[in-house]
């Protein structure tokens, strides 16, 4: 149990409970004193390994172990050593390695505050207002050099401001209070509270923010301490907290990190802890001091943190506090389970000692996970107390393993861990019961631990943490910070994709290798980037044609697999020509087209003949059937263009006239205003026809209609009425002739030669339309019509005039014809009589009989004289 008692012997007991405080790093590389030759300046990025004094600095220190950020305070009269005159920001690993250094830009305001986003974006905020955004691990402002506006101009700079991971709050000197909660956005949108109403004889004190997650209306609310009372300002209004309470003039205010409860230092000296809603005070303690701590930090959820100059005092629920003496300045950077203590010389974490580890390493304990602990150590001896203990605990063995597991993931002595898990294994040889999968994700997760935990990586990771910062965004803080070997190493350990860090790694090999031969550098980039299957070389392509680089990233590109990514990318690096091949040999027409509107634009902006165009696609016939369906849709200019440039003449032929159809249903065309482009379609169709032999009818059809629609526009215009163009010639003729313009029809009759038999037929139909009886009668005699008198037998009896039907009827030479047409007039023995001189009677007299079904009476007739003509059976 001596080993216990040594462990036990460090904690420090506060109430109830018991808190340790880890060196994590001692001594800093930064403590050291700073060189005296010329080269002072050395490490990663030429950061500034001299002595960096917490007290002449602004410092910000990310959490969950992040980097460390520091500038000189120029509002402070600084001892310059061998370091530049010139401000420089740096940058550190926790464990005070350099990783990069960079000039402050010149001209800007002073600097108020530095802090980290929880994307490990480093912002400044400037004295007027504005913030700065700087990019890990380069410190290259982010997105531009220019600071971005939080504050209008007139709003007297800031006076106090406080950050939380993804926002800002700051009180402005007129104390007014304005809000940000997109700092890391490009164009922030900062938004001003209520008025808190402070009086221009009053000063607020302090300020602390309750997080947006932590409040029911989604935004934050800002605690303000004015005189004696504190000011709770939303968007929705101001409210007075506590002045029940009269806990006096408020000093110092920090808020829980569950945000429900706020620890504050009043004016007499008094710590209170108290909700948020200042419905109570939950204890109170009285300091030996009544000046306000530089700093107040809350230590999980069980202690309170005060730092006066070299003096931290940590107050608990009850108990006396503990008190820590420091001769330097420090910083304290809280945590989810505790708090990082920076000095000048160390890095340290305060923390309450997990009750796993108190039920072992604690002083005089039987717990079963002490005796388990003790048994391993006896067994090691060779012992017989070993089985002793074992069989001490045998009934509660699983939970005694359970908790020597948790303890070794709290312990970031590697050799503990180690004596802790021999402990758990030992007790795994007598349970069969406990799941041994528990054992190897603890061994899994101390051993990537302890490898961010090394000194060179500087990310002093506790387990909570790590469970709360899960895995994939371990890794890619750590690709972030250039660590990609560790990153890949604990992909593979992890069973995770390796592809983020090998891209990132490509990326990143790019941008520094400005000066290697594309072919050298791509060979090098190849033999990584085949570690990992399905990797995008797209998005690495696309980097290097952002570096410049565009002979790399067009034989990047040439390795992707994926069509849908390929593509676009050689888009982007004027690659059209290979983009429209792979297009092509993917078979998915959704990418043909990407391509084909992307040249057609280029095309387009760089006002280019078409005709390259043409010519590419012309020898791909997917592409040109691609472009041909989607262009007579909408693109009728550029398909004809094509068609004659590509000699198609007949397909351009049939798109102008399809266009002079489509003028024809325009609502316009009724009007006469469209047409004379539809007859320079039709013409300028003919002439393209005609350049082709085997177009012959087309020519002259179009020919033809060209010459129609010009004489019914004529018509049109003499008549002064629009309802000539788009008829046929018979309907024309027949227009004019039902119009009494026989002179017109004639000439169309006999600029279209139209056959004398045709034009007997429609005269005859026009006549009968506009039941012009006499003059029908008049031209039955003007000479015996070339095709008989059926025409003018039909006309009536269709105009349902029967006695001028049976003018004619009797002039009809064939009996067929005048059966037909005496059935059709409902005349069955007129029908049946001629019907018996034809020479095909029987089919004859079936026709009949189906005319004559729907007049029984004449039916009735019909068969009667069927039978008297001896024509039984023909049914």
């Amino acid at each position: 149990m001596s080993s216990s008692v040594s462990v036990a012997a460090e904690w420090d007991l506060l109430s109830d409970r018991f808190y340790r405080r880890l060196t994590l790093y001692s001594p800093l590389p930064w403590s050291a004193p700073a060189p005296t030759s010329t080269a002072s300046s050395s490490g990663v990025g030429g950061a500034v390994i001299g002595r960096l004094d917490l007290s002449t600095h602004i410092v910000a220190a990310a959490p969950f172990g992040g980097p460390i950020a520091a500038v000189r305070d120029d509002s402070k009269i600084v001892q310059l050593h061998s370091e530049p005159s010139r401000r420089r920001l740096l940058l550190f690993s926790s464990s005070g390695y350099p990783i990069a250094s960079a000039p402050w830009p010149p001209m800007l305001p002073r600097l108020h505050s530095l802090s980290f986003s929880s994307s490990l974006s480093l912002i400044a905020l400037l004295s007027d207002g504005s913030l700065l955004r700087f990019r890990l691990p380069d410190l290259q402002p982010s997105p531009s050099s220019s600071p971005v506006p939080l504050l209008p101009p007139a709003s007297g700079g800031v006076a106090d401001a406080v950050f939380w991971g993804g926002g800002v709050a700051i009180l402005t000197e007129e104390n007014r209070v304005v809000v940000a909660t997109d700092i890391e956005a490009a164009d922030p949108h900062p938004r001003d509270l209520a008025d808190p109403g402070v009086g221009d004889e009053e000063h607020v004190l302090c300020m602390a923010v309750v997080e947006p997650q932590f409040v029911m209306s989604g935004s934050p609310e800002v605690l303000l301490a004015v005189g004696d009372r504190v000011i709770a300002v939303d968007e929705d209004g101001v409210q007075v907290l506590g002045e029940e309470l009269e806990i006096g003039p408020v000093q110092k205010m920090a808020v829980s990190p569950n945000g429900k409860l706020l620890a504050a230092f009043a004016h007499d000296g008094r710590l209170l802890v108290i909700p948020t809603d200042f419905s109570r005070i939950i204890f109170q303690y009285e300091c030996d001091s009544a000046l306000p701590p530089e700093q107040i930090a809350w230590c999980g959820l069980d202690s309170v943190l005060l730092y006066w100059p070299e003096v931290l005092l940590m107050v608990g629920p009850n108990g006396d506090p503990v008190q820590y003496n420091y001769d330097e300045p420090i910083k304290l950077i809280p945590e989810c389970d505790g708090v990082r203590i920076l000095s000048n010389s160390s890095m340290e974490f305060l923390h309450r000692v997990p009750d796993c580890t108190t039920l072992i390493f604690g002083i005089g304990s039987m717990s079963p996970a002490a005796l388990l602990y003790d048994a391993r150590d006896h067994y090691d001896r060779q012992s017989a107390k070993a089985y002793d203990n074992y069989q001490l605990i045998s009934s509660s063995l699983p939970e005694a393993i359970e908790a020597c597991i948790d303890a070794a993931g709290h312990e970031f002595d590697v050799s503990r861990q180690r004596t802790l898990l021999r402990a758990a294994t030992y007790g795994l040889a007598f349970c069969s019961r406990f799941p041994h999968e528990r054992f190897q994700d603890m061994c899994k997760m101390l051993r990537v631990l302890n490898a961010v935990r090394d000194p060179e990586i500087g990310m002093p990771l506790t387990i909570q943490q790590y469970k709360l910062l899960t895995a994939p965004v371990l890794i890619g803080r750590l690709i972030n910070a250039n660590q990609h070997l560790l990153a890949l190493r604990i992909s593979e350990y992890l069973n995770l994709n390796p592809e983020v860090v090998i891209m990132h790694w490509a990326c990143e090999k790019i941008t520094a290798s400005a000066t290697l031969p594309d072919t050298v550098l791509l060979e090098g980039l190849l033999d990584k980037l085949r570690l990992c299957k399905g990797i995008s070389y797209a998005a690495v392509a696309a980097h290097a044609d952002n570096c410049g680089r565009r002979r790399l990233a067009a034989m990047l590109v040439d390795h992707e697999l994926q069509s849908s990514k390929q593509i676009p990318m050689l888009l982007s690096i004027d690659e059209q020509d290979k983009a429209l091949s792979k297009a092509i040999e993917s078979g998915d027409t959704d990418l043909v087209y990407l391509v084909l509107f992307h040249i057609w634009q280029k095309v387009a902006v760089e006002k280019k003949a078409p005709m390259d165009f043409f010519g590419v696609i012309n020898a791909r016939p997917l592409a040109r059937s691609l472009f041909v369906a989607y262009a007579r849709h909408s693109k009728h200019e550029d398909l004809k263009d094509f068609f004659l440039s590509t000699g198609r003449l007949q397909d351009a032929a049939f798109l102008l006239l399809k266009e002079s159809r489509e003028l024809e249903k325009n609502p316009m065309a009724s009007k006469g205003t469209l047409h004379g482009p539809q007859v320079r379609l039709i013409e300028q169709a003919h002439r393209l026809f005609a350049e082709t032999k085997e177009h012959v009818f087309e020519s002259k059809a179009s020919e033809e209609h060209a010459k129609l629609l010009r004489s019914q526009h004529e018509l049109e215009v003499s008549t002064k009425q629009a309802i000539f163009v788009g008829s046929s010639v018979s309907d024309t003729i027949k227009t004019c002739i039902a119009m009494g313009n026989e002179r017109a029809a004639l000439k169309v009759k006999s600029e279209f030669k139209v056959p004398d038999k045709r034009w007997y037929w429609l005269k005859t139909c026009a006549l009968a339309t506009v039941g012009n009886w006499d003059a029908l009668e008049k031209f039955s005699r003007e000479k015996r019509p070339p095709g008989g008198y059926k025409p003018f037998v039909e006309a009536c009896i269709d105009a349902g005039q029967k006695t001028e039907a049976l003018k004619y009827i009797p002039k009809l030479t064939d009996p067929r014809e005048r059966s037909e047409a005496y059935a059709r007039m409902g005349m069955a023995k007129e029908a049946a009589d001629a019907a018996s001189q034809a020479k095909d009677s029987d089919e004859l007299f079936g026709r009949l009989k189906i005319t004559l079904a729907q007049n029984s009476a004449a039916a009735s007739i019909f068969d009667t004289l069927r039978d008297r003509l001896s024509f039984q059976g023909a049914y």
